[in-house]
């Protein structure tokens, strides 16, 4: 059987080339919109490869015509140095333009990327995240975006590149022909050396960025577990398995170097020499015959510098090419992905003022080959308490996603108020839907931004309000800086309970008319459940409830007890009523109560 490991090895292919003209021309949209940046550093790059055939010329014109006759005075000597000293000095205020019009460029289009990646995110439905681990889809936001910031730099390098060569190959061709025309056939040599490395790389950066991934996903799952992996001893474990995926991480980067350290600036270096050994050996024949100037060698050497300079840059940035593609196609990806979540009408003003909860013969499924809810009907009217209980992996939870439309349903219908749920728009859904779930999550920050959840709409006061009402203002009261009193990532600092007593002031706060709560009471202790208890009969009055719970005793005052079994409703009733059916709730209440003596 394989691994993980190589079956995700298996997956990762080569991009083929229209795949890379896809990535290309998508990459390029983005930077589309911070054209005046771009702009600015290709004009200032045409501008640079214009001095760098001028400074030689000056060179070549003082070195034949002046630097030959003793009579050459010293205004003439101090005025060509201040010349030169002077273009050397616009060449480099040039650079620096050019160098920082592109790079603002660049990180301008890596912020609109990584903006745009973080919003996507927040539009895909919660199906994409089931199946897609945490620590992948922070490398393609954090460490995918980051590579590109080097692949748009090759870009500059080839336009530079491009400029400089351009303008370096008339410059030769003024000087001599025939030695233009022969350091120009390097160009080809340089061709197929392009053309050879992005085959042997284009596979290694794929599996380079496919191991990347897989080591961030480890290390986030670690973190995540720390205390359940010591609490089992399976630090060695762990360990091994992260050694395993940094070693073959390691292994694709050893392959990459070799491949760079043979084919990029090594093999430029050794075509220039041979270009210069050409050249000189070219002036050398022809001095046979006629006088060559010194300055006529020189400026045709610096404009052959000109010539493959550039080039080095562009095959030392040529590794970050088949990074940034792999890259890129990893983003575009994301950006094509379709699971949104279930669209509502966002254009709609129907409010829910009463609370009703209806569903008609309801299927749904996560994976279409496995049906988790069938023909499901119930209705909950204004005001009252509805109990789901059975099993786990009966359909409870799933209710509850479909409730809140974080799934799309299949068959049947769902309605509030009497209107089919998906005529209201999702702000409103998230008003009036107040959720409660059974492991809270605390934001870093303080305790009223938790009850806030950033809503600058919602006062101090509502805030202390919101904590009275549940009873959470006593241990709140008792804090260092009270409701503006620090909280840790997760809110490590606090007990269950206490986080649980926030998440329910964060909820009350919105003044739902329905509050749904999943195993709002299942972790904590019975002396800090009375607490919660209290805060729940409170929150409870007026409202529209729906409870999940497993232990029975939590929900014995409900209006109506749904039971389910293999995502059916096969009882249903009080909870008197149901102890009288002697049926499946009876069967669980008493094997509670058993075991709670």
């Amino acid at each position: 059987m394989k691994n993980e490991q190589e079956k995700a090895n298996d997956e990762v292919k080569a991009l083929t080339w229209k795949q890379r003209r896809q990535v290309l021309k998508r990459l390029f949209k983005f930077a589309g919109f911070f054209k005046r940046q771009f702009g600015i550093a290709i004009a200032f790059a045409i501008i640079l490869s214009i001095i760098n055939v001028l400074l030689p010329r000056m060179l070549q014109f003082y070195m034949d015509n002046y630097l030959t006759h003793q009579s050459t005075g010293m205004k003439i000597i101090l005025g060509f140095a201040a010349l030169y000293a002077l273009g050397t000095i616009i060449k480099a205020v040039v650079q620096f333009i050019q160098e920082f019009a592109f790079s603002m460029g660049a990180e301008r289009t890596l912020e609109k990327i990584r903006s745009e990646l973080f919003q996507k995110l927040h539009s895909l439905g919660l199906n994409y995240f089931d199946v897609t681990p945490a620590g992948s889809i922070v490398s393609r936001v954090t460490n995918d975006t980051k590579t590109l910031y080097n692949f748009w730099t090759l870009f500059l390098r080839i336009l530079v590149a491009f400029f400089s060569m351009v303008s370096a190959f008339v410059a030769m061709v003024s000087v001599n022909l025939t030695l233009a025309l022969l350091t120009a056939l390097f160009v080809l040599i340089l061709y197929l050396l392009v053309w050879l490395y992005q085959r042997l790389s284009s596979k290694i950066y794929q599996h380079l960025r496919e191991y990347l991934s897989q080591i961030n996903t480890k290390l986030n799952e670690s973190l995540m577990g720390i205390g359940i992996i010591q609490q089992f001893g399976q630090q060695r474990r762990m360990t091994s398995e992260f050694e395993g995926r940094n070693n073959a991480y390691f292994q694709m980067r050893n392959k990459m170097i070799n491949v760079n350290a043979f084919l990029l600036y090594p093999t430029i270096s050794l075509m220039f020499v041979l270009a210069e050994v050409i050249s000189l050996s070219g002036f050398g024949f022809n001095s046979m015959h006629t006088f060559v100037a010194a300055g006529v060698i020189y400026a045709f050497l610096s404009y052959q510098q000109n010539f493959f300079n550039p080039l080095s840059d562009v095959m030392n940035y040529m590794s970050f090419f088949q990074d940034g593609l792999i890259a890129g196609f990893r983003i575009m990806k994301l950006f094509d992905n379709k699971t949104y979540a279930p669209q509502q009408n966002e254009t709609s003003t129907k409010e829910i003022t009463e609370g009703k909860i209806e569903f008609r013969h309801v299927t749904f499924s996560y994976v279409p080959e496995k049906i988790v809810l069938k023909d499901v009907s119930f209705v909950v009217e204004p005001g009252q308490t509805v109990a789901f209980v059975g099993h786990t992996g009966s359909g409870k939870s799933s209710i509850i996603n479909l409730l809140l439309r974080f799934y799309e349903f299949g068959q049947g219908q769902i309605l509030i108020d009497d209107h089919d749920i998906r005529d209201y728009s999702t702000k409103e859904l998230r008003k009036k839907l107040g959720l409660v779930i059974q492991e809270p999550y605390l934001f870093y920050g303080d305790v009223a931004k938790n009850i806030r959840m950033f809503d600058e709409t919602i006062s101090e006061e509502q805030i202390e309000q919101a904590g009275k009402f549940v009873d959470a203002d006593g241990f709140i009261q008792k804090l260092p800086g009270k409701y503006h009193a620090k909280v840790s990532e997760r809110g490590a600092s606090f007990s269950t309970g206490q986080r649980q007593l926030i998440s329910f002031a964060r909820t009350i706060v919105r003044n739902p008319k329905v509050l749904i709560l999943d195993e709002a009471t299942a972790n904590i202790d019975p002396q800090t459940e009375q607490s919660i208890t209290r805060g729940l009969k409170k929150m409870r009055d007026d409202r529209t409830t729906i409870a999940i719970a497993h232990r029975l005793s939590t929900v014995q005052d409900a209006d109506q007890i749904l039971v389910l079994s293999q995502g059916k409703i096969i009882e249903r009733g009080t909870h008197e009523q149901l102890l009288a059916q002697g049926g499946h709730y009876a069967e669980l209440y008493e094997l509670q109560m058993a075991n709670e003596k």
